[in-house]
């Protein structure tokens, strides 16, 4: 389902006219906008101002191919997200492999079967929306998150872990992390990148960032957070603005963090048991009911 008011446009990017007329009208006549492009140095031009929903590439074009496109597309941050469906000749296998490696999400084969390419230009799509409203959300909700490949190359990530990273290092720039936060994300998955894996980068007086894996997304996509730890100055600012106590506000700090409450336990140098006791008192004092609730109450508070 789309947003009221949004229409629905997809790039084609293709060198035939006889392809590019054949696409537009079976696209037009579902509803879609449809804008071209003859070349790939045309479709970056076009991509400088304006963001469609879809692109739909060709493989093999003069000059440009669509496998050299794709990369460069993927490579900028605002236009990352964007699905890329390929479009191979049937003798072309080895293409797919490299659509898929450049950042594509589909493929479909010469001669288009034009009614199968408008359903899954519908499906991936409505994926695309749901990926960027999950960004929105996590972004407004103060959470700052990253994705990578298993190789540590940047994938996409929330203005909040761009502004956490150009804090302790230089922001990301054409979809490229910074060298030192770079070397430390690779360190992280060469051993293996296990859910609650992490590394830190020291920030002097400011404290540190820590880099935690949290999941592993799709079968090539790593889902990093980003946490801020200034642990003094954290719960100094949760203890006085939410009335807790000082064990309340290290408590509930951790939690913002991301930590399970073994981990937290063993932070503090308390049992499991009396951590729970604290989160209850927690919930209690912030009215709410979930540790998720909680967190978000601290996150945004720490972010003030």
């Amino acid at each position: 389902m789309k947003p009221p008011g949004h229409t629905d446009t997809v790039l084609v990017v293709d060198d035939e006219p006889d392809s590019l007329r054949m696409l537009s009208r079976a696209l037009e006549a579902a509803d879609i906008s449809v804008l071209i492009a003859t070349s790939g140095q045309t479709a970056l031009d076009l991509l400088g101002h304006i963001v469609p929903d879809l692109i739909i590439m060709d493989a093999v074009m003069p000059g440009m191919d669509g496998f050299e496109v794709t990369a460069r597309i993927k490579k900028r941050p605002e236009l990352t997200n964007i699905p890329v469906i390929f479009m191979t000749g049937l003798t072309e296998s080895a293409h797919v492999v490299e659509a898929f490696e450049v950042g594509g999400i589909d493929y479909v084969r010469k001669p288009v079967n034009l009614s199968e390419l408008v359903a899954r230009v519908r499906v991936h799509m409505a994926q695309g929306r749901a990926v960027q409203a999950s960004l929105a959300s996590l972004d407004a909700t103060g959470r700052m998150v990253m994705a990578t490949d298993a190789r540590g190359s940047l994938l996409w990530c929330t203005p909040g872990a761009e502004a956490a990273i150009g804090r302790v290092a230089q922001p990301p720039r054409q979809g490229e992390l910074p060298p030192a936060i770079a070397g430390k994300v690779e360190r992280l998955l060469a051993r293996g990148g296990a859910v609650g894996s992490s590394v830190r980068i020291d920030n002097g007086t400011e404290g540190a960032l820590e880099m935690v894996v949290i999941a592993h997304y799709r079968e090539n996509e790593v889902l990093i957070r980003l946490n801020e730890l200034n642990p003094e100055r954290d719960v100094e600012k949760l203890r006085d603005r939410l009335s807790l106590t000082q064990r309340e506000a290290e408590v509930l700090l951790w939690v913002s963090y991301g930590k399970a409450s073994l981990d937290i336990s063993e932070v503090l140098a308390i049992s499991p048991r009396t951590v729970q006791k604290h989160l209850e008192r927690i919930y209690e004092k912030l009215g709410v009911e979930r540790r998720s609730a909680a967190a978000a109450i601290a996150i945004q508070m720490l972010k003030q």
